[in-house]
């Protein structure tokens, strides 16, 4: 069934994903924006290594910035990755979410360097980034085959760079864990997507 029904058409589907997304960035930039005002209160939000107080702290960091630089240079690759990942359902969408904001968040808070503070979007940037390149074809899907190779050849080269131990300020940490848990939603998301029943109209 199409269009009208039990599923929603693909424009339906689109324009949730895209007011979802556009949402989601409104918010960082709104947060930040709070932030400024505040004197920079909410980046306590961060997370500390190994403080058990901190662990409150592991959702609420992926949504704080330290300045409007950052939350701009994640905005974009958040936007369209999570735009692109939403398409596959939202409910699936927040579950992927989910489990890549804890799963980095938890990552983090044990491996990442004493006395820092970490936050940001781009664990679960480099986790969307995972879920796309490897779900299509997992799920054996042409269409998410050929997404997942647009977005590895477009920010390919930005992840690899993350990833690298020697940047200052940057937590390859968070990008490590997030794109491995990213990689290990797509394969569990994908597995229980093949063996659902076929169904016919």
């Amino acid at each position: 069934m199409t269009g009208t029904g039990l599923e929603w058409s693909r424009g339906a589907r689109a324009k949730a994903a895209a007011k979802l997304m556009v949402g989601w960035v409104a918010l960082l930039w709104l947060l930040e924006v709070v932030d400024v005002i505040s004197g920079h209160t909410l980046d306590g939000l961060g997370i500390t290594p190994r403080e058990p107080s901190e662990l409150v702290d592991v959702v609420p960091a992926a949504f704080i910035h330290f300045g409007f630089a950052h939350v701009a240079a994640n905005s974009i690759p958040l936007l369209v990755m999570g735009f692109l990942a939403a398409l596959g359902g939202l409910r699936r969408f927040a579950a992927v979410c989910a489990v890549i904001i804890v799963a980095d968040g938890l990552g983090v808070w044990l491996i990442a360097p004493a006395h820092t503070n970490t936050a940001g979007a781009s664990g679960l940037i480099f986790g969307l980034f995972g879920f796309l390149l490897v779900s299509g074809f997992v799920e054996r899907r042409p269409l998410g085959v050929l997404v997942g190779l647009l977005v590895g050849v477009v920010w390919g080269g930005a992840i690899l760079a993350g990833l690298a131990p020697t940047q200052s300020g940057v937590s390859w940490q968070a990008h490590l864990i997030g794109l491995v848990s990213g990689v290990a939603v797509a394969f569990w998301s994908g597995r229980r997507a093949t063996a659902r029943p076929a169904l016919t109209p």
